[in-house]
């Protein structure tokens, strides 16, 4: 790839798996670059982000439009709210809306994060018992993988049974929005998205049809269906909800587990450090978190005709806001590729999107890489990369998460 933004081809291989020298080019020669043939424009310094998201009456947070790759061509639209009629829920939704579901889930969430330590330990320990093979563990696979969307069912309310196919199904989805689908995967994707959401909807109507029991709802799917009763929020966006929290729920948390497994792999230093002193794992997993964001970015919807960093939006368009590529924008953050768990301020990153629509489980992810990462830590006297078996990325342009990460261990 060479620094001509004309040049760019946002779905080789090579951006795929490092889009850093993309970022840094469209920081450098364009902070907002309209993908040739689309109506797509990629928002890549931070200030244009952070602008971005503060100006919520300009630039929806209405998912419309995802951009899809075309072998052999340029890529397109592909429009996901073509009626304008599409329900939008929690981290979709706009105003109003998006404050009358968080204020359903957030407060349920973080009474349950509080009390989730001791569930978290269980299953790590769990999984790393049933993982761990001899020397070796794919850390990906094994642990980043599994343990969100276990802590996702358990705070829903889900069977733990359910964990791997709702695993499936979740990453069926996101697969959908990060706009690399191989040939002959699209029907099983769009098969993966309705079985998702009949099986968001049965469970909110058996949550429903319990919802007079006098207990106190624990579970998140107990609250969604209290909230209906109250008639704060309907039974579709109930549903919606559910399948938004498994569909994105583990995400964010999976990238950042095997990121951070990743970049200690490579720095046997850093290793050391934080074995001796735990106190910082906190601070490195924020820098994980800025360094390799575990959603490239998330999109916006432009409500009417203006401009960002003086770049002409048409109404209708559509924004990528790169959290990857603000995190290590220069202006902000000194020597933005260095790992510093003592940088100063080190959680002003974006990782977790920013303002109105700030990730409302970013306690939950940060409980459970901590947890993993100690874990790691603690069991090991060092562990690197698997020579002959490199980490591999997933494909696309919405997620930053590992599809494989290979361990050697050397056990305490």
């Amino acid at each position: 790839m060479t620094t001509d933004l004309g040049a760019i081809d946002l779905f080789d291989a090579a951006v795929l798996d490092d889009p850093y020298p993309l970022y840094a080019a469209l920081r450098e020669h364009a902070p907002v670059y309209r993908v040739p043939g689309t109506d797509f424009f990629l928002v890549a310094s931070w200030a244009a982000v952070t602008e971005a998201t503060a100006r919520t009456q300009d630039f929806s947070s209405h998912l419309t439009a995802v951009l899809v790759a075309q072998p052999g061509a340029a890529p397109v639209t592909f429009d996901l709210d073509a009626t304008g009629q599409a329900v939008h829920v929690l981290a979709t939704a706009d105003g109003a809306v998006h404050a009358a579901h968080r204020g359903v889930v957030g407060p349920a969430l973080a009474k349950r994060v509080r009390t989730l330590g001791p569930v978290v330990t269980e299953l790590t320990e769990q999984l790393w018992a049933e993982e761990l093979d001899g020397d070796r563990i794919d850390w990906a696979s094994g642990m980043a993988d599994r343990l969100p969307l276990a802590l996702i069912a358990e705070l829903v309310g889900f069977p733990r049974a359910d964990v791997p196919r709702l695993l499936a199904l979740a990453y069926d989805s996101t697969e959908m929005l990060g706009g690399v689908v191989a040939d002959g995967r699209m029907t099983d994707l769009v098969t993966s998205a309705a079985e998702l959401a009949h099986y968001a909807y049965l469970a909110v109507n058996a949550a429903i049809a319990r919802a007079d029991a006098p207990e106190v709802p624990e579970a998140l799917i107990d609250v969604l269906a209290a909230a209906v009763a109250a008639g704060r929020i309907d039974e579709q966006q109930a549903v919606l909800i559910v399948v938004q929290l498994i569909g994105a729920g583990g995400e964010s948390t999976a990238g950042l587990i095997a990121s951070a497994a990743r970049l200690l792999a490579t720095d046997l230093d850093l290793q050391d450090t934080l074995r001796d002193r735990p106190g910082l794992i906190p601070a490195f997993l924020d820098e994980a978190l800025r360094v390799e964001s575990p959603f490239r970015g998330h999109h916006r919807h432009v409500v009417a005709d203006t401009e960002l960093a003086g770049v002409a939006l048409p109404a209708g368009s559509h924004l990528l806001l790169l959290w990857g590529a603000a995190n290590r924008d220069p202006a902000m953050f000194a020597t933005p590729d260095v790992v510093d768990p003592a940088r100063p301020r080190g959680r002003a990153h974006a990782a977790f999107g920013a303002g109105a629509h700030f990730c409302i489980g970013s306690a939950l992810a940060r409980l459970e890489a901590t947890a993993a990462i100690t874990l790691l830590l603690e069991r090991t006297e060092r562990f690197t990369l698997v020579e002959g078996a490199p980490p591999r990325w997933v494909p696309s342009l919405f997620v930053r998460r590992h599809a494989s990460l290979p361990l050697r261990v050397v056990l305490r």
